[in-house]
């Protein structure tokens, strides 16, 4: 199937974590679902990307993100992060976040997508959760966009990005802007010396401005391309 269409993912059964264990699901009990949003290319894909988000909304800007992805050969996965409710709202990190990362990465393969052919994307805090997603799991490429938390956890539930950092599994972009308040360039720049401490690939751009934000550019600001195709370059080269 092609195009844009609703679906859901099975949770692993009790959604088993690196970290934080749990019972398994009784005998009998249906398993959990993640509602997703699909955004699929026309023939066979080249991989997948999961699109973390922060918002029960969907912007305009990063709708057209997600399709220009699929344009590109890829299939891209957005799940609910908020789909358990009450309880979710304001914070993306955790067991759940892998839990729910997981579902969609079992729902990639299981369309014949390699692991090392699956990305993750987020923005702001769902680009910590990109980032934190990449320190735990052996995926093939991670980008995160004025990802917040550097220095400080963001949540009791994440780890300071700074400590994280050589503990990443993955090829990692991170975009910032010298004028976002929640990512000074001081603590952008120990982000930067700490990722090239992983055994991985990272680059870190920094951007004056807010020009990194190609989810939702200032519309003053014609010339986001840069941060755009950073986006698009990254995937392209790690997602082989």
């Amino acid at each position: 199937m092609s195009g844009i269409y609703e679906d859901t993912a099975p949770l692993r059964g009790g959604g088993d974590t690196d970290r934080v264990p749990r019972a398994p699901a009784e005998a009998g009990e249906p398993a959990a679902q993640v509602p997703i949003r699909v955004f699929e290319p026309e023939g066979n894909a080249r991989g997948g990307i999961v699109v973390l988000h922060e918002s029960r909304e969907f912007s305009v800007t990063l709708l057209d993100l997600m399709r220009a992805l699929a344009i590109e050969g890829w299939t891209v996965v957005a799940p609910n992060l908020f789909h358990r409710g009450v309880a979710a709202v304001g914070g993306v990190f955790g067991a759940d976040l892998f839990d729910d990362f997981d579902a969609c990465f079992d729902w990639l393969t299981g369309r014949g997508v390699f692991p090392d052919c699956i990305g993750v994307l987020g923005f702001d805090s769902a680009g910590t959760a990109a980032f934190l997603v990449a320190t735990n799991r052996p995926i093939g490429a991670a980008v995160s966009v004025a990802a917040q938390g550097i220095v400080e956890p963001i949540t009791v539930q994440a780890d300071a990005l700074v400590r994280a950092a050589p503990d990443l599994k993955a090829p990692w972009l991170g975009l910032f802007g010298a004028d976002d308040p929640a990512t000074p360039p001081a603590d952008v720049d120990r982000l930067r010396d700490a990722t090239a401490r992983a055994d991985v690939a990272s680059l870190v751009v920094s951007y004056p401005g807010l020009r990194h934000r190609a989810d939702h550019p200032d519309p003053a600001d014609a010339d986001l391309g840069d941060s755009h195709t950073r986006i698009f370059d990254w995937f392209d080269s790690n997602l082989r």
